[in-house]
């Protein structure tokens, strides 16, 4: 029989719901699917009591931080919950006064969102890799130099510190966590059945291209850039952009870089990018194949594009980033 994990949830007024909320019904949910009751979850608060969310609501909270910190509990795993009372001097120096001690009890230390701040104040993240919501990832960086912040990751392990970005990345590291204990099949099947990515691999970007970039003023451009990624294997020159927008080749080009901050060649080879690093996570296609799919000839050409975007060639981002063909 698996053996029972005790999961503490740091929390404290002001944490975010969902981010509290979302890890709880996945570890639950790991329950169900193995048939036991393989996680036992615990709250734990600066005070045993009541909490008040950011949106107004309360949690009853079982266990102070103090408590739990000096227990004989054993724990498996401790997540610190984000929310806006990280930004809060008094209610945050509550919290990380006891995480250093809690940590030392924990086979994991974790954070969704905010919380890496607090276990950064709490030096719990000195000489380790880390991320956070990209609104505060220049903040940990400036704050904690000894952190080695990686802005741009959905979520990031590093030996026993794992740490996500915003709001529902705390799904994806709960089921990252659970998929490390418990294997890749019980991930998919929860996965399946919040209807959510079986695992949306911790370096994938928190922004695709289209987020990342300004949505165009002029409604011709705008709509060109939102039929490019379902036409990514098609012609996909100036000129043919051009034409569907009904301006000339130099207008479109002007317009189109002055209005979304990139030139039209730019923009297309950072969707094509992106969607050869999806199909390289979750297919087993060769990288001729996926180089076709994504409009490019020949696979040399996407890894010319690889080195050049991400310093890497698509099998050794495949080797690293892979969940495998998706079932």
């Amino acid at each position: 029989m698996p053996a029972l994990r005790t999961v503490v949830l740091v929390v404290y007024d002001g944490i975010q719901l969902i981010e509290l909320a979302g890890p709880m019904d996945i570890f639950g949910a790991a329950n169900t699917a193995t048939g036991t009751t393989v996680y036992r979850l615990v709250t734990a608060a600066p005070r045993a009591g009541v909490v008040t969310v950011d949106n107004g609501l309360t949690v009853q909270v079982e266990h102070s931080l103090r408590e739990m910190a000096s227990g004989d509990d054993e724990i498996d795993t401790m997540i610190v919950i984000g929310g806006n009372g990280v930004f809060d001097p008094t209610l945050s120096a509550e919290v990380v006064r006891e995480l250093a001690a809690l940590a030392r009890r924990s086979r994991r230390v974790a954070a969704v969102c905010a919380g890496s701040l607090l276990l950064a104040a709490a030096g719990l993240l000195d000489g380790y890799r880390a991320t956070t919501h990209w609104g505060s990832t220049r903040l940990l960086a400036e704050r904690f130099p000894r952190v080695l912040v990686e802005p741009d990751r959905i979520y990031v392990r590093d030996r026993n510190r794992w740490t996500s970005a915003g709001v529902t990345a705390g799904i994806d590291l709960a089921l990252a966590l659970v998929e490390d204990d418990h294997g890749t099949e019980v991930a998919q099947l929860i996965a399946r059945w919040f209807v959510v990515f079986t695992r949306r691999p911790g370096g994938q970007a928190q922004f695709s291209t289209q987020l990342r970039a300004q949505p165009a003023r002029t409604p011709a451009i705008r709509a060109v850039q939102q039929w490019l990624p379902d036409h990514l294997g098609e012609d996909l020159s100036v000129a043919v952009l051009a034409r569907r927008a009904g301006m000339s080749e130099r207008s479109f080009a002007r317009a189109f870089r002055a209005e979304t901050g990139s030139t039209p060649g730019a923009f297309v080879e950072s969707l094509r990018v992106e969607a050869a690093r999806r199909l390289l996570e979750t297919t087993d296609l060769t990288v001729g194949a996926i180089a076709r799919m994504v409009g490019y000839k020949h696979g040399e050409t996407l890894h010319r594009v690889f080195a050049r975007h991400l310093t890497t060639t698509p099998e050794r981002y495949r080797q690293h980033f892979s969940t495998g063909a998706s079932t």
